[in-house]
């Protein structure tokens, strides 16, 4: 395991973090952090911000949870019929609400995890939602109800914001003059209230976006296992930490490339937890390959079917080589996850337990990192 980079204090490790992305110091584009929940990911995020700050100057955008208190309910109490999103409209945060269709920049970014639709208002500063909604009358005949001024689920609404959000940063991105003062961006957890596979796309999504672009330098932390493997996978040149607190009040970062429990035991937690849930998809198969196959070749083995199949004549070995195979090579998209079939969910059962079996971890390096996945 790589020795650990003591910091004194939360803004200590932000200066460190702007030294890794400076373009004149390196040529690191982004770093992903992973810490567990409190250990100071959002106050990071804030010092990361106020390290950029000078006078009225900014050059920070960030996403985390200050950020959603931009947005807040106006429920109608009163009529229970006129529900409505409120922006705050003195942030910089909206800059470019009012020239820059905000509305149809969000509006195909949020058409890939929900059927909602929107309007933004500009001059009230509100966003009311609606949905359509089907289904027969009397005769049976379909029919088609547009609900609108709809109170939208916490789930829903944490995705518009994140949509909202990642407009904003391809913006920035673009050099919109409204934005044009942002350098960096700060992502702290984007995915809190979102399944595994909305979790998977978020992921996905963000990664491109950066991938494909030289202006801005970003930081996205988090202590979702699932998110940050997907990160670590799309993001393969990203400066990869892990953030832990220190027993003398300060923290401790260190690389996580050279850490072979924390990407290969969160994996397994998470893969853990979908098994003892019984919420299996397709794609959990691709992650239980992931983490074969870089046992295999941490023991010396030539392929990962020597983890399960280490005798000609083991009929259940073969099985499960080939069950592999053929699930890890279909068309099984992320962004359309297929839940697995009864019979397959028990094969998953079976790889995965005589793998924990056969090939044992430090059991509490695997209890901590389960319940950060927790």
């Amino acid at each position: 395991m790589t020795p650990a980079d003591p910091f004194p204090d939360l803004p200590a490790l932000a200066a460190h973090l702007r030294e890794v992305l400076d373009p004149a110091l390196g040529n690191k584009k982004c770093v992903l952090l992973y810490a567990y929940n409190g250990t100071g990911k959002t106050r990071l995020s804030m010092d990361f911000k106020n390290a950029g700050k000078a006078g009225d100057e900014r050059d920070t955008l960030y996403f985390n949870a200050f950020t959603e208190d931009l947005f807040s309910w106006d429920n109608d109490l009163d009529g229970d019929i006129d529900r409505k999103l409120r922006l705050n409209a003195a942030s910089r945060f909206f800059a470019g609400l009012d020239q820059l269709e905000m509305d149809n920049r969000i509006r195909p970014l949020l058409q890939r995890y929900t059927d909602l639709d929107f309007r933004i208002d500009t001059a009230e500063w509100i966003v009311s939602f609606s949905r359509e909604v089907h289904s027969t009358d009397d005769q049976g005949n379909p029919t088609t109800v547009m609900l609108d001024n709809i109170k939208v689920s916490r789930g829903e609404e944490n995705i518009f914001i994140w949509c909202f959000f990642l407009a904003i940063a391809e913006l920035a991105i673009e050099e919109a003059e409204a934005y044009a003062w942002v350098k960096y961006l700060y992502i702290d957890d984007p995915i809190s209230s979102l399944d595994e596979h909305n979790a998977i796309n978020v992921a996905c999504h963000v990664a491109k976006v950066l991938k494909d672009q030289d202006r801005v330098r970003a930081v996205i932390s988090t202590h979702h296992t699932l998110f940050f493997n997907v990160l670590c996978n799309e993001l393969a040149r990203a400066n990869k930490r892990f953030l832990t607190k220190a027993t003398d009040g300060g923290y401790l970062v260190r690389e996580t490339g050279d850490t072979p429990f924390f990407h290969h035991v969160a994996v397994l937690a998470e893969l853990q937890k979908a098994a003892e849930s019984g919420e299996l998809y397709t794609y959990h198969f691709n992650m239980l390959r992931a983490v074969l196959e870089k046992t295999s070749s941490f023991h010396g083995f030539k392929g990962f079917t020597a983890l399960i199949n280490r005798e000609d004549d083991d009929p259940d070995g073969i099985l499960h080589g080939r069950l592999l195979n053929v699930m890890t090579h279909g068309n099984y998209s992320l962004y359309e996850p297929v839940e697995m079939v009864p019979e397959n969910k028990e094969y998953f059962r079976r790889i995965l337990a005589n793998l924990r079996r056969q090939y044992t971890f430090n059991p509490d390096l695997f209890e901590d990192t389960q319940q950060a996945a927790a």
